[in-house]
């Protein structure tokens, strides 16, 4: 489970006026939902969810991971707790092993061991059945360098890595941004698969309104900092990229119209 409570996060530049990047957010995601997040680039929907990795401090409110309170906890003390994909194929892999070692390394997190045994027959065993569920065909390529894959294929092995303990929140961090539309929609179904087949609680980032309109249990639309949108259940099951849509273009309407308001007010008093 998480919970995020009154979330906030603030930047400052010399000479420049403070900016709240998170602005008090609270939610929970009780385990076993899938949570999308989506928002317009600078709503601060990155910035909210490297505040639960710990790779951006929060100057206010808390957070909880598996009834522990992180919200002073290094990234590397709230890693325990998570599994984490992100946007370049090439985060948390190494080239030159093969995919089997790569996912020995993930099997092995915490374990005082070496590949030589990591490697054995019931994990090669267990690997390919894993990436057989979610891509069929992978498994056959376990004894090739992880660097020879695709893009798309890299991260559907990084999935497998990143979930192969169960980890108490999966976060995804528009993990499909850098791909083709091709492969980025095969990892968008092996994810679906994955996080169904293993019920796993999963926060996603991602900038594809088809991606969030057709994933999830539940969505979340950031806009300046706050969640504007917030609907689960059947009525996320109904909501359409039409919808979606919409509410995207009434959010950017009215920061339009704030704009001109606040260059017509700055323009009289000059």
């Amino acid at each position: 489970m998480l919970e995020v409570v009154a979330a906030t996060v603030t930047f400052s530049a010399p000479g420049s006026p403070l900016i709240r990047a998170v602005n008090g957010v609270s939610f929970t995601v009780p385990a076993g939902m899938f949570v999308v997040m989506i928002g317009t680039n600078g709503s601060g929907k990155s910035t909210l969810l490297g505040s639960i990795a710990g790779t951006v401090r929060l100057n206010g409110g808390t957070i909880r991971l598996a009834g522990c309170d992180v919200t002073r906890w290094r990234e590397d003390q709230r890693a325990r707790f998570l599994g984490s994909v992100f946007q370049d194929p090439r985060a948390g892999t190494a080239a030159n092993l093969t995919v089997l070692e790569n996912i020995a390394v993930a099997a092995c997190r915490g374990r005082r061991v070496g590949l030589s045994w990591a490697t054995t027959r019931a994990l090669q065993s267990a690997a390919a059945e894993r990436l057989a569920a979610i891509a069929p065909g992978l498994e056959a390529r376990l004894d090739q360098p992880i660097g020879s894959l695709s893009g798309g294929q890299r991260q559907i092995v990084t999935l497998v890595m990143a979930t192969w303990h169960r980890p108490d929140l999966l976060l995804l961090d528009e993990h499909t941004a850098a791909l083709d539309p091709a492969a980025a929609d095969r990892v968008v179904q092996a994810t679906a698969r994955l996080v169904r087949d293993h019920n796993l609680t999963a926060l996603m980032v991602t900038h594809s309104l088809t991606q969030a309109a057709a994933l999830g249990d539940r969505l979340l639309l950031v806009h300046r900092g706050q969640i504007a949108f917030d609907v689960q259940g059947i009525a996320k099951r109904r909501l359409s990229v039409e919808e979606l849509t919409e509410r995207f273009n009434r959010l950017r309407s009215a920061d339009q119209l704030d704009e001109t308001a606040a260059k017509t007010l700055a323009e009289r008093y000059v």
